[in-house]
Protein backbone atom coordinates (compact mmCIF):
# COMPACT_ATOMS: atom_id res chain seq x y z
CA UNK A 1 0.00 0.00 0.00
CA UNK A 2 1.15 3.52 -0.84
CA UNK A 3 0.51 6.06 1.94
CA UNK A 4 0.71 9.77 1.03
CA UNK A 5 1.74 12.24 3.73
CA UNK A 6 0.30 15.52 2.44
CA UNK A 7 -2.16 13.91 0.03
CA UNK A 8 -4.20 17.08 -0.62
CA UNK A 9 -1.34 18.96 -2.32
CA UNK A 10 -2.01 19.56 -6.00
CA UNK A 11 0.80 17.31 -7.21
CA UNK A 12 0.37 14.74 -4.44
CA UNK A 13 -3.38 14.33 -4.98
CA UNK A 14 -2.84 13.92 -8.72
CA UNK A 15 -0.13 11.30 -8.13
CA UNK A 16 -2.37 9.43 -5.68
CA UNK A 17 -5.15 9.37 -8.29
CA UNK A 18 -2.74 8.02 -10.92
CA UNK A 19 -1.52 5.16 -8.70
CA UNK A 20 -5.13 4.31 -7.91
CA UNK A 21 -5.99 4.31 -11.63
CA UNK A 22 -3.12 1.88 -12.23
CA UNK A 23 -4.52 -0.53 -9.65
CA UNK A 24 -2.47 0.25 -6.54
CA UNK A 25 -3.99 0.62 -3.07
CA UNK A 26 -3.63 4.22 -1.88
CA UNK A 27 -4.42 6.10 1.33
CA UNK A 28 -3.13 9.32 2.83
CA UNK A 29 -3.33 12.20 5.25
CA UNK A 30 -3.27 15.98 5.38
CA UNK A 31 -4.55 19.00 7.29
CA UNK A 32 -8.08 18.68 8.59
CA UNK A 33 -9.56 21.32 6.30
CA UNK A 34 -11.09 21.29 2.84
CA UNK A 35 -9.01 21.54 -0.36
CA UNK A 36 -10.36 21.51 -3.93
CA UNK A 37 -8.09 18.53 -4.66
CA UNK A 38 -10.27 16.25 -2.51
CA UNK A 39 -12.69 15.76 -5.41
CA UNK A 40 -10.48 13.35 -7.37
CA UNK A 41 -9.63 11.39 -4.22
CA UNK A 42 -13.28 10.99 -3.27
CA UNK A 43 -14.23 9.93 -6.80
CA UNK A 44 -11.72 7.06 -6.52
CA UNK A 45 -12.68 6.12 -2.95
CA UNK A 46 -9.19 7.01 -1.73
CA UNK A 47 -9.33 7.39 2.05
CA UNK A 48 -7.57 10.31 3.73
CA UNK A 49 -7.26 11.32 7.36
CA UNK A 50 -5.88 14.11 9.58
CA UNK A 51 -2.19 13.67 10.45
CA UNK A 52 -1.72 11.09 13.20
CA UNK A 53 1.23 8.77 13.81
CA UNK A 54 -1.24 5.92 14.44
CA UNK A 55 -2.10 6.00 10.70
CA UNK A 56 1.34 4.61 9.84
CA UNK A 57 1.56 0.81 9.57
CA UNK A 58 4.41 -1.61 8.83
CA UNK A 59 3.12 -2.68 5.41
CA UNK A 60 3.18 0.84 3.90
CA UNK A 61 5.35 2.51 1.29
CA UNK A 62 5.46 6.21 2.12
CA UNK A 63 5.22 9.06 -0.39
CA UNK A 64 6.12 12.35 1.30
CA UNK A 65 4.99 15.72 -0.03
CA UNK A 66 7.49 18.52 -0.63
CA UNK A 67 5.81 20.74 1.97
CA UNK A 68 6.06 18.18 4.78
CA UNK A 69 8.42 19.22 7.57
CA UNK A 70 10.88 16.87 9.27
CA UNK A 71 8.94 16.99 12.56
CA UNK A 72 5.70 15.69 11.02
CA UNK A 73 4.52 12.92 13.41
CA UNK A 74 3.70 10.51 10.57
CA UNK A 75 7.08 11.00 8.90
CA UNK A 76 8.84 10.44 12.24
CA UNK A 77 6.83 7.23 12.77
CA UNK A 78 7.64 6.00 9.26
CA UNK A 79 11.36 6.50 9.92
CA UNK A 80 11.04 4.74 13.26
CA UNK A 81 9.49 1.73 11.50
CA UNK A 82 12.20 1.93 8.80
CA UNK A 83 9.64 2.09 6.03
CA UNK A 84 10.56 2.88 2.41
CA UNK A 85 10.06 6.64 1.95
CA UNK A 86 9.89 8.31 -1.47
CA UNK A 87 9.79 12.07 -1.94
CA UNK A 88 7.15 13.30 -4.37
CA UNK A 89 9.59 13.79 -7.30
CA UNK A 90 11.26 10.43 -6.59
CA UNK A 91 7.91 8.64 -6.79
CA UNK A 92 6.94 10.52 -9.96
CA UNK A 93 10.29 9.60 -11.54
CA UNK A 94 9.78 5.94 -10.70
CA UNK A 95 6.29 5.95 -12.19
CA UNK A 96 7.01 7.85 -15.40
CA UNK A 97 9.84 5.51 -16.44
CA UNK A 98 7.04 3.14 -17.50
CA UNK A 99 5.89 5.50 -20.30
CA UNK A 100 7.13 7.82 -23.05
CA UNK A 101 7.26 10.90 -20.85
CA UNK A 102 7.08 14.52 -21.98
CA UNK A 103 8.14 16.92 -19.23
CA UNK A 104 7.15 20.59 -19.34
CA UNK A 105 9.28 23.04 -17.36
CA UNK A 106 9.46 26.83 -17.24
CA UNK A 107 8.98 29.76 -14.92
CA UNK A 108 5.60 30.49 -16.53
CA UNK A 109 3.09 28.53 -18.56
CA UNK A 110 4.05 24.99 -17.63
CA UNK A 111 0.68 24.07 -16.13
CA UNK A 112 -1.34 25.38 -19.08
CA UNK A 113 1.09 23.87 -21.62
CA UNK A 114 0.92 20.51 -19.82
CA UNK A 115 -2.88 20.59 -19.75
CA UNK A 116 -3.04 21.56 -23.43
CA UNK A 117 -0.57 18.88 -24.52
CA UNK A 118 -2.41 16.23 -22.54
CA UNK A 119 -5.70 17.37 -24.07
CA UNK A 120 -4.31 17.02 -27.59
CA UNK A 121 -2.53 13.69 -27.10
CA UNK A 122 -5.32 12.14 -25.07
CA UNK A 123 -7.93 13.02 -27.69
CA UNK A 124 -5.82 11.64 -30.53
CA UNK A 125 -3.85 8.67 -29.20
CA UNK A 126 -4.34 8.39 -25.43
CA UNK A 127 -2.20 9.99 -22.74
CA UNK A 128 -1.59 9.88 -19.01
CA UNK A 129 -0.86 13.09 -17.13
CA UNK A 130 0.25 14.64 -13.88
CA UNK A 131 -0.32 18.38 -13.88
CA UNK A 132 0.31 21.04 -11.26
CA UNK A 133 -3.34 22.13 -11.15
CA UNK A 134 -4.22 18.85 -9.42
CA UNK A 135 -5.09 16.87 -12.55
CA UNK A 136 -3.86 13.30 -12.72
CA UNK A 137 -5.04 10.09 -14.31
CA UNK A 138 -3.56 7.10 -16.11
CA UNK A 139 -4.20 3.91 -18.05
CA UNK A 140 -1.61 1.16 -18.31
CA UNK A 141 -1.91 0.89 -22.09
CA UNK A 142 -1.35 4.59 -22.84
CA UNK A 143 1.93 5.32 -24.61
CA UNK A 144 2.46 8.91 -23.44
CA UNK A 145 2.81 10.53 -20.04
CA UNK A 146 2.59 14.34 -19.84
CA UNK A 147 4.33 15.64 -16.72
CA UNK A 148 4.59 19.16 -15.36
CA UNK A 149 8.15 19.46 -14.05
CA UNK A 150 8.85 22.04 -11.35
CA UNK A 151 12.25 23.70 -11.09
CA UNK A 152 11.92 24.52 -7.36
CA UNK A 153 14.88 23.04 -5.45
CA UNK A 154 15.85 21.32 -8.73
CA UNK A 155 13.05 18.77 -8.35
CA UNK A 156 12.82 18.37 -12.14
CA UNK A 157 16.28 16.76 -12.20
CA UNK A 158 14.71 13.55 -10.85
CA UNK A 159 13.02 12.88 -14.21
CA UNK A 160 14.28 11.19 -17.40
CA UNK A 161 12.04 12.56 -20.18
CA UNK A 162 11.76 11.51 -23.80
CA UNK A 163 10.98 15.13 -24.72
CA UNK A 164 12.01 18.01 -22.42
CA UNK A 165 10.03 21.21 -23.02
CA UNK A 166 11.14 24.61 -21.69
CA UNK A 167 8.50 27.35 -21.97
CA UNK A 168 10.79 30.12 -20.66
CA UNK A 169 13.48 30.87 -18.10
CA UNK A 170 13.09 33.76 -15.68
CA UNK A 171 14.32 34.21 -12.13
CA UNK A 172 11.84 33.02 -9.50
CA UNK A 173 12.03 31.05 -6.25
CA UNK A 174 14.53 33.57 -4.98
CA UNK A 175 14.49 31.82 -1.61
CA UNK A 176 16.38 28.97 -3.31
CA UNK A 177 18.13 30.15 -6.50
CA UNK A 178 21.04 32.54 -5.96
CA UNK A 179 20.69 34.31 -9.30
CA UNK A 180 19.75 33.78 -12.95
CA UNK A 181 23.01 31.91 -13.64
CA UNK A 182 22.18 29.39 -10.93
CA UNK A 183 18.76 28.89 -12.52
CA UNK A 184 20.21 28.50 -16.05
CA UNK A 185 22.62 25.89 -14.71
CA UNK A 186 19.66 23.90 -13.35
CA UNK A 187 17.77 24.16 -16.64
CA UNK A 188 20.85 23.07 -18.56
CA UNK A 189 21.09 19.91 -16.47
CA UNK A 190 17.34 19.31 -16.93
CA UNK A 191 17.53 19.79 -20.71
CA UNK A 192 20.40 17.34 -21.08
CA UNK A 193 18.30 14.61 -19.50
CA UNK A 194 16.09 14.48 -22.63
CA UNK A 195 16.32 11.17 -24.46
CA UNK A 196 15.07 12.34 -27.89
CA UNK A 197 15.11 16.15 -27.98
CA UNK A 198 14.64 19.47 -26.22
CA UNK A 199 11.84 21.78 -27.35
CA UNK A 200 12.32 25.34 -26.09
CA UNK A 201 10.82 28.78 -26.64
CA UNK A 202 13.26 30.53 -28.93
CA UNK A 203 11.78 33.97 -28.24
CA UNK A 204 12.99 33.68 -24.65
CA UNK A 205 16.40 35.32 -24.16
CA UNK A 206 17.81 32.71 -21.80
CA UNK A 207 16.98 29.43 -23.59
CA UNK A 208 19.74 30.13 -26.14
CA UNK A 209 22.32 30.22 -23.34
CA UNK A 210 21.77 26.54 -22.47
CA UNK A 211 24.83 24.40 -23.16
CA UNK A 212 23.16 21.21 -24.37
CA UNK A 213 24.45 17.95 -25.78
CA UNK A 214 21.06 16.83 -27.12
CA UNK A 215 19.14 18.04 -30.21
CA UNK A 216 17.27 21.26 -29.41
CA UNK A 217 14.46 22.78 -31.48
CA UNK A 218 13.13 26.28 -30.88
CA UNK A 219 9.57 27.55 -31.32
CA UNK A 220 8.23 31.10 -31.38
CA UNK A 221 7.36 34.10 -33.51
CA UNK A 222 10.90 35.12 -34.47
CA UNK A 223 12.00 33.97 -37.92
CA UNK A 224 15.13 32.20 -36.69
CA UNK A 225 13.08 29.56 -34.82
CA UNK A 226 12.53 26.02 -36.06
CA UNK A 227 8.78 26.06 -35.40
CA UNK A 228 7.23 29.44 -36.29
CA UNK A 229 3.76 30.96 -36.04
CA UNK A 230 3.03 33.27 -38.98
CA UNK A 231 0.11 35.48 -40.02
CA UNK A 232 -0.99 35.75 -36.39
CA UNK A 233 -4.32 37.44 -35.68
CA UNK A 234 -5.58 38.20 -32.15
CA UNK A 235 -9.28 38.85 -31.59
CA UNK A 236 -11.99 38.71 -28.95
CA UNK A 237 -12.54 35.09 -30.03
CA UNK A 238 -8.92 33.98 -29.55
CA UNK A 239 -5.96 33.68 -31.90
CA UNK A 240 -5.45 32.26 -35.41
CA UNK A 241 -2.13 31.50 -37.11
CA UNK A 242 -0.23 29.27 -39.53
CA UNK A 243 2.58 27.01 -38.35
CA UNK A 244 5.77 26.35 -40.31
CA UNK A 245 8.29 23.73 -39.17
CA UNK A 246 11.82 24.04 -40.53
CA UNK A 247 10.46 26.21 -43.39
CA UNK A 248 7.70 23.71 -44.29
CA UNK A 249 4.00 24.52 -43.85
CA UNK A 250 2.41 22.29 -41.17
CA UNK A 251 -1.10 23.65 -40.70
CA UNK A 252 -3.56 26.39 -39.74
CA UNK A 253 -4.84 26.80 -36.18
CA UNK A 254 -7.80 28.71 -34.71
CA UNK A 255 -7.61 28.49 -30.93
CA UNK A 256 -9.83 29.91 -28.16
CA UNK A 257 -6.84 31.25 -26.19
CA UNK A 258 -5.79 34.80 -25.38
CA UNK A 259 -2.45 36.59 -25.30
CA UNK A 260 0.95 36.02 -26.88
CA UNK A 261 1.96 33.77 -23.97
CA UNK A 262 -0.88 31.39 -24.79
CA UNK A 263 0.09 31.35 -28.46
CA UNK A 264 3.63 30.36 -27.43
CA UNK A 265 2.28 27.65 -25.13
CA UNK A 266 0.28 26.21 -28.01
CA UNK A 267 3.39 26.20 -30.22
CA UNK A 268 5.17 23.99 -27.67
CA UNK A 269 2.26 21.55 -27.88
CA UNK A 270 2.12 21.67 -31.67
CA UNK A 271 5.87 21.01 -31.82
CA UNK A 272 5.53 17.72 -29.92
CA UNK A 273 2.57 16.71 -32.10
CA UNK A 274 4.58 17.45 -35.25
CA UNK A 275 7.62 15.43 -34.17
CA UNK A 276 5.30 12.57 -33.18
CA UNK A 277 3.93 12.69 -36.75
CA UNK A 278 0.36 13.59 -35.86
CA UNK A 279 -1.82 15.16 -38.57
CA UNK A 280 -2.05 18.96 -38.29
CA UNK A 281 -5.81 19.02 -39.02
CA UNK A 282 -6.48 16.53 -36.23
CA UNK A 283 -4.24 18.45 -33.82
CA UNK A 284 -5.99 21.74 -34.70
CA UNK A 285 -9.40 20.14 -34.22
CA UNK A 286 -8.41 18.80 -30.81
CA UNK A 287 -6.84 22.05 -29.59
CA UNK A 288 -9.94 23.99 -30.59
CA UNK A 289 -11.82 22.29 -27.75
CA UNK A 290 -9.21 23.05 -25.08
CA UNK A 291 -10.91 24.97 -22.27
CA UNK A 292 -7.92 25.69 -20.04
CA UNK A 293 -6.27 24.35 -16.92
CA UNK A 294 -7.67 24.69 -13.43
CA UNK A 295 -7.12 28.12 -11.89
CA UNK A 296 -5.66 29.47 -15.13
CA UNK A 297 -7.92 32.27 -16.37
CA UNK A 298 -10.93 30.31 -15.07
CA UNK A 299 -14.00 32.47 -15.72
CA UNK A 300 -17.31 32.83 -13.87
CA UNK A 301 -20.06 35.25 -14.90
CA UNK A 302 -21.55 37.11 -11.92
CA UNK A 303 -24.48 39.17 -13.22
CA UNK A 304 -22.71 41.88 -15.30
CA UNK A 305 -19.18 41.10 -14.11
CA UNK A 306 -16.64 38.47 -15.17
CA UNK A 307 -14.73 36.89 -12.29
CA UNK A 308 -11.39 35.34 -13.33
CA UNK A 309 -9.57 32.98 -10.97
CA UNK A 310 -5.88 32.70 -11.88
CA UNK A 311 -2.79 31.18 -10.25
CA UNK A 312 -0.59 34.10 -11.41
CA UNK A 313 2.05 35.05 -8.84
CA UNK A 314 5.19 36.25 -10.67
CA UNK A 315 5.01 39.81 -12.16
CA UNK A 316 5.28 38.39 -15.69
CA UNK A 317 2.28 36.14 -15.02
CA UNK A 318 0.20 39.00 -13.65
CA UNK A 319 1.07 41.00 -16.77
CA UNK A 320 0.00 38.15 -19.09
CA UNK A 321 -3.29 37.64 -17.26
CA UNK A 322 -4.07 41.35 -17.48
CA UNK A 323 -3.21 41.44 -21.20
CA UNK A 324 -5.44 38.43 -21.86
CA UNK A 325 -8.34 40.14 -20.08
CA UNK A 326 -7.87 43.29 -22.14
CA UNK A 327 -7.82 41.28 -25.37
CA UNK A 328 -10.94 39.30 -24.57
CA UNK A 329 -12.89 42.10 -22.89
CA UNK A 330 -11.73 45.37 -24.47
CA UNK A 331 -14.83 47.30 -23.33
CA UNK A 332 -14.84 46.30 -19.67
CA UNK A 333 -13.11 47.82 -16.65
CA UNK A 334 -10.12 45.68 -15.58
CA UNK A 335 -9.86 45.22 -11.80
CA UNK A 336 -6.98 43.32 -10.19
CA UNK A 337 -7.29 41.53 -6.83
CA UNK A 338 -3.81 40.28 -6.01
CA UNK A 339 -2.73 37.99 -3.17
CA UNK A 340 1.10 38.22 -2.84
CA UNK A 341 2.79 34.87 -2.18
CA UNK A 342 5.97 34.71 -0.05
CA UNK A 343 7.89 37.67 1.34
CA UNK A 344 11.03 36.84 -0.64
CA UNK A 345 9.25 36.99 -4.02
CA UNK A 346 7.28 40.12 -3.09
CA UNK A 347 10.43 41.90 -1.94
CA UNK A 348 12.60 40.79 -4.87
CA UNK A 349 10.09 41.87 -7.54
CA UNK A 350 8.45 44.79 -5.73
CA UNK A 351 9.15 47.34 -8.46
CA UNK A 352 7.92 44.96 -11.17
CA UNK A 353 4.65 44.35 -9.33
CA UNK A 354 4.15 48.11 -9.00
CA UNK A 355 4.71 48.66 -12.72
CA UNK A 356 2.39 45.83 -13.76
CA UNK A 357 -0.46 46.83 -11.47
CA UNK A 358 -0.33 50.40 -12.73
CA UNK A 359 -1.75 48.92 -15.95
CA UNK A 360 -5.21 48.11 -14.54
CA UNK A 361 -8.13 50.42 -13.85
CA UNK A 362 -8.17 49.52 -10.16
CA UNK A 363 -5.91 47.37 -7.96
CA UNK A 364 -6.82 45.70 -4.67
CA UNK A 365 -3.95 44.09 -2.78
CA UNK A 366 -4.19 41.52 -0.02
CA UNK A 367 -1.75 40.80 2.82
CA UNK A 368 1.37 38.84 1.92
CA UNK A 369 1.00 35.09 2.44
CA UNK A 370 4.29 33.98 3.97
CA UNK A 371 4.00 30.22 3.28
CA UNK A 372 7.37 28.90 4.51
CA UNK A 373 8.67 32.40 5.43
CA UNK A 374 8.32 34.80 8.37
CA UNK A 375 7.55 38.52 8.03
CA UNK A 376 10.27 39.57 10.48
CA UNK A 377 12.95 38.19 8.17
CA UNK A 378 12.06 40.68 5.41
CA UNK A 379 11.75 44.44 5.10
CA UNK A 380 8.89 44.75 2.60
CA UNK A 381 5.51 45.95 3.82
CA UNK A 382 2.49 45.59 1.54
CA UNK A 383 1.89 49.35 1.77
CA UNK A 384 5.30 49.91 0.15
CA UNK A 385 3.55 48.68 -2.99
CA UNK A 386 0.04 50.05 -2.46
CA UNK A 387 1.27 53.62 -1.87
CA UNK A 388 3.08 53.68 -5.24
CA UNK A 389 0.12 52.55 -7.39
CA UNK A 390 -2.58 55.06 -8.34
CA UNK A 391 -6.05 53.72 -7.50
CA UNK A 392 -4.69 50.90 -5.33
CA UNK A 393 -5.91 49.91 -1.88
CA UNK A 394 -5.73 47.12 0.65
CA UNK A 395 -8.42 44.43 0.65
CA UNK A 396 -9.40 41.36 2.64
CA UNK A 397 -12.35 38.99 2.87
CA UNK A 398 -13.79 41.18 5.61
CA UNK A 399 -13.10 44.48 3.82
CA UNK A 400 -14.48 44.23 0.29
CA UNK A 401 -17.19 46.93 0.17
CA UNK A 402 -15.37 48.96 -2.50
CA UNK A 403 -14.91 45.86 -4.67
CA UNK A 404 -18.68 45.38 -4.68
CA UNK A 405 -19.15 48.78 -6.36
CA UNK A 406 -17.63 47.71 -9.71
CA UNK A 407 -20.10 47.14 -12.57
CA UNK A 408 -19.49 45.69 -16.06
CA UNK A 409 -15.97 44.78 -14.98
CA UNK A 410 -13.47 41.93 -15.20
CA UNK A 411 -12.28 41.02 -11.70
CA UNK A 412 -8.91 39.27 -11.83
CA UNK A 413 -8.33 37.26 -8.65
CA UNK A 414 -4.62 36.45 -8.97
CA UNK A 415 -2.64 34.36 -6.51
CA UNK A 416 -1.32 30.84 -5.89
CA UNK A 417 -3.12 31.12 -2.54
CA UNK A 418 -6.55 29.49 -2.48
CA UNK A 419 -8.90 32.47 -2.92
CA UNK A 420 -11.97 30.26 -3.28
CA UNK A 421 -13.56 31.37 0.01
CA UNK A 422 -12.95 35.04 -0.81
CA UNK A 423 -14.45 34.66 -4.29
CA UNK A 424 -17.49 32.81 -2.93
CA UNK A 425 -18.14 35.58 -0.39
CA UNK A 426 -17.82 38.21 -3.11
CA UNK A 427 -20.30 36.39 -5.37
CA UNK A 428 -22.84 35.98 -2.54
CA UNK A 429 -22.60 39.64 -1.50
CA UNK A 430 -22.68 40.98 -5.07
CA UNK A 431 -25.82 39.01 -5.84
CA UNK A 432 -27.37 40.10 -2.56
CA UNK A 433 -26.84 43.84 -3.07
CA UNK A 434 -28.10 43.55 -6.66
CA UNK A 435 -31.19 41.57 -5.56
CA UNK A 436 -30.21 38.73 -7.88
CA UNK A 437 -32.04 35.41 -7.61
CA UNK A 438 -31.08 32.21 -9.38
CA UNK A 439 -33.48 31.22 -12.16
Amino acid sequence: MYYFIGIKGTGMSALACILSDLGYEVKGSDQDKHFFTEKGLIERNIEFFPYNEKNIKKDMIIVCGNAIKEDNPELLKAKELELTIHTYPQMVAKLTKMFMTVTIAGCHGKTTTSAMLHHALNNLVGSNCLIGDGTGHAKKDNKYFVLEACEYKRHFLEYEPYYAIITNIELDHVDYYKDIDDLIEAYTEYANKAEKMIIACGDDPYTHSLEVNKPIFYYGLDNDNDIIAKDVEYSENGVSFDVFVEDNYYGHFDLPVYGKHMLLNSLAVISVCYYERLEAKEVAKSLKTFDGARRRFAETTVIDNILVDDYAHHPTELKCTIKSAKQKYPNKEIVAIWGPHTYSRTEAFKDDYIEVLKGVDKAYIMDIYGAREKAEDFGTNIYDIIDKIPKAEHISEDKMDNLLKHKNAVLLFMSPNDLGTFEKKYIEKYKEINHYEEA
